[in-house]
């Protein structure tokens, strides 16, 4: 009878002890550490405290890149020459960064802890799957998200940044954040899903939520905003998928439903990590894209008029933009087995951070990389999208929306200047705007 009794009073202080749990071994302990680490001036400490709020780093990612091709620390490694970065991603000596503590206490925590909640950047997710699991889950997406596929939504970009822009007043100032950058990819990422036009506010809303799952130390308040948005989108995403198996329609996620390899498809566990990958990866990369091009090329008006007089470098202008200002700073591998970088050893089990910010500034591969230019011959090269098989796959279409977002903008609005009062949001891995407000005309 006691046993009965204290049962959900136990449910309950499990239910508040959790996501404590989570959120101190996920986000907390890790920032501490780093807070910490970067006052004793170590450079992996000092390149996550100094990366908040969008500091320019490239002092910082030179200082790195003269300890050679990987800097050791004692946080782990680091490394902003191409050549490594390249090397580390591409390299089946290393796999994707999962938080699996040597403490055996800590690892019972983290398995006790677990929320179960399908998550951007836990498995089944393609950012954190590994062979043979992400070998047959990528082949069957990629048969879906085809470059023709996102040729396919070129006409259907267009349309939504025409309507977009048709609803702003040039007569008053604009956040273009929240009237233009976000609204468009998360409207065609709605196209993707398949998502009815009377749903796609609360995919807005979703997308916006769920972003900051990619990011690291969060603050308690966001991470439970986040946790909260996952399992709202992880309810919805239920009865969506149900939707789109009784009636098919001419989108994406509807053929990802019904690809098949060898008569296999992808279970309803990884249909929901490809669409929460969508909506948390495809949204925020996408609005840092855009704002920071509009913050680069109002900045840069010399850049601008190139543009207007020879509209065919727009396409090479997304790819200086992802260069100059990637929308992620960096991500993390870790060694399966004892291997070597540019002659620096590296331990089985250590981490290595690749610093694709940093990648894109080596003057080994661009001529004098400090400088925007929208005409620059091998501004491609960027490691923005990451490399090896976990390149990004939605890549065509970042650079689809990123050429015509901001094109048509400023064909659009041609005298839109910046205003004060723009904001760099204080996350540590995704690199944008929080605010821009501007004068349309």
């Amino acid at each position: 009878m006691f046993a009965l009794k204290t049962a959900p009073f136990r449910h309950k202080a499990e239910a508040i002890a959790k996501p404590v749990t989570r959120w101190s071994i996920g986000h907390a302990i890790p920032r501490v550490a780093l807070r910490a680490a970067a006052r004793r001036g170590d450079l992996q400490g000092r390149l996550s405290v100094e990366a908040s709020g969008g500091a320019d780093l490239s002092g910082l990612f030179d200082e790195i890149r003269s300890h050679g091709a990987i800097a050791t620390t004692r946080v782990g490694h680091v490394s902003t020459r191409h050549s490594a970065c390249k090397e580390v991603l591409t390299s089946d000596a290393f796999k994707t960064v999962r938080f699996v503590p040597d403490n055996p206490l800590l690892n019972r925590l983290v398995a006790w802890s677990s929320s179960g909640l399908i998550h951007p950047i836990e498995p089944p997710s393609l950012l954190a799957s590994e062979p043979p699991d992400h070998t047959r889950y990528r082949k069957l997406v990629t048969r879906v998200f085809t470059a023709r596929a996102v040729e396919q939504l070129r006409e259907r970009t267009q349309a939504i940044a025409d309507e977009l822009l048709d609803g702003l007043d040039p007569a008053n100032p604009v956040d273009l954040i929240e009237r233009y950058c976000g609204l468009l990819p998360v409207t065609v990422i709605s196209q993707i899903l398949g998502v009815p036009a009377e749903e796609r506010d609360k995919v807005l809303a979703l997308g916006g939520a769920a972003a900051p799952s990619l990011d690291l130390g969060l603050p308690w308040r966001t991470f439970r905003t986040v946790e909260a948005t996952l399992a709202e989108f992880d309810s919805w995403l239920t009865l969506h998928l149900g939707k789109l198996r009784k009636n098919p329609g001419d989108n994406l996620l509807s053929k990802l439903i019904a690809a098949r390899e060898d008569g296999v498809g992808l279970t309803e566990r990884e249909l929901k990590a490809t669409a929460g990958l969508v909506l948390a990866a495809g949204f925020e990369t996408t609005v840092n894209l855009l704002g920071n091009g509009i913050a680069l090329l109002t900045r840069h008006p010399g850049e601008l008029a190139k543009l207007r007089a020879e509209p065919e470098l727009w396409s090479n202008a997304v790819d200086e933009i992802l260069r100059y200002d990637p929308p992620v700073l960096l991500t993390g591998r870790l060694s399966a087995r004892d291997t070597e970088i540019g002659g620096t050893r590296i331990e089985r089990g250590a981490i290595v951070t690749t610093v694709l910010a940093g990648a894109n500034r080596d003057p080994e591969i661009f001529d004098d990389p400090a400088t925007f230019d929208v005409g620059r011959v091998n501004a491609r090269d960027h490691v923005s999208f990451g490399a090896g098989r976990h390149y990004c796959l939605g890549a065509s279409l970042a650079r689809m929306e990123g050429e015509i977002g901001l094109r048509s903008i400023f064909e659009r609005f041609p005298d839109l200047r910046p205003l004060d009062g723009a904001r760099r949001r204080e996350t540590r891995i995704l690199r944008g705007f929080e605010t821009l407000p501007a004068a349309l005309a």
